[in-house]
């Protein structure tokens, strides 16, 4: 049970069946909040992750043509750009990205692979009281995630963007994919991060389990009142780039509400219907409060 008085969906014959898939895929939480959401929407889906690696995608997909059962994936590192070779159609931005976090199963076996992870973030930052019209942005990190992200947030009519990255070369892919007044530079210092309204993460520098656990990425500093900070890690839910920005007085958020709102996005895609956000939120946040770390 996810709270209140939702009667669990039984597991039947009949119930279809969604995916995550990628490698590693164990530590993630798109099982507990999709089906956290196919739970208070009543719907007979049950969501599972398995583990595959980027080159067995190809093979999994065909499987998944001529099988009648499975409805939805959703893929991970490091899947989405063998999924986007793999699926029949892209809609956008996962055309543009050559990225696909989401393939939906049509009738007659028809893969098409979209792409909600920038969708994701632009309604997560919307979402924490971030007005993303206008805005100056520091974007950090140049893999899959600050792609979509840069590309969404240009949509959305940011003022400008300077993207950071360890490799220059990088930055200049994901700033010239966003176009408009997006830029790269070869390092950051503390003017540059007070400068902007909105630094964005999409390194995973201070994940759990992962490097450079308690360093901050390009080793920041500048942050102000005033300003957001969206780190895209999301374990732990406060990182050390978030404590740092906080101490300086700046508004924080990790990954979490990001991941919330691209698999409600999924869930739209899915089913024609509005995902229960709070209840997908409250679900991640109860297992993760659970869950040794």
């Amino acid at each position: 049970m996810t709270g209140g008085s939702v009667a669990p969906v039984m597991v039947t014959a009949t119930t279809r069946l969604h995916l995550v898939i990628g490698r590693p895929v164990r530590h993630s939480l798109s099982p507990v909040i999709h089906n956290a959401a196919f739970e208070a929407l009543g719907e007979t889906r049950v969501f599972a992750a398995l583990e595959v690696p980027a080159e067995a995608v190809p093979a999994l997909f065909e499987a998944v043509r001529r099988t009648d059962g499975i409805d939805g994936i959703s893929v991970t590192t490091p899947c989405k750009q063998s999924a986007a070779a793999a699926v029949d159609r892209l809609s956008e931005p996962a055309d543009r990205l050559r990225a696909v976090n989401t393939v939906a199963v049509s009738p007659g076996g028809v893969l098409v692979g979209a792409n909600t992870d920038g969708e994701g973030l632009v309604a997560a930052v919307r979402s924490l009281g971030c007005d993303l019209e206008g805005a100056r942005v520091l974007l950090l990190g140049a893999g899959g995630a600050a792609r979509a992200a840069a590309v969404a947030m240009a949509e959305a009519r940011v003022d400008s963007m300077v993207v950071v990255a360890r490799r220059l070369q990088a930055a200049k892919e994901v700033a010239e994919l966003a176009g408009g007044s997006a830029r790269a530079v070869d390092g950051v210092d503390e003017s540059t991060v007070a400068d902007s309204d909105l630094v964005v993460n999409a390194t995973v520098v201070g994940m759990a389990g992962g490097p450079a656990p308690s360093d901050v990425p390009f080793d920041l500093g500048g942050f102000r009142p005033g300003q957001w900070v969206f780190d895209m890690v999301y374990q732990p839910l406060e990182t050390p780039l978030m404590r740092r920005a906080r101490r300086a007085g700046a508004s924080v958020s990790c990954g979490l509400p990001m991941l919330v709102h691209q698999a409600a996005a999924q869930i739209r895609i899915w089913t024609g219907r509005e995902a229960p956000v709070g209840v997908m939120t409250s679900a991640a946040e109860c297992f993760l409060r659970q869950t040794p770390r």
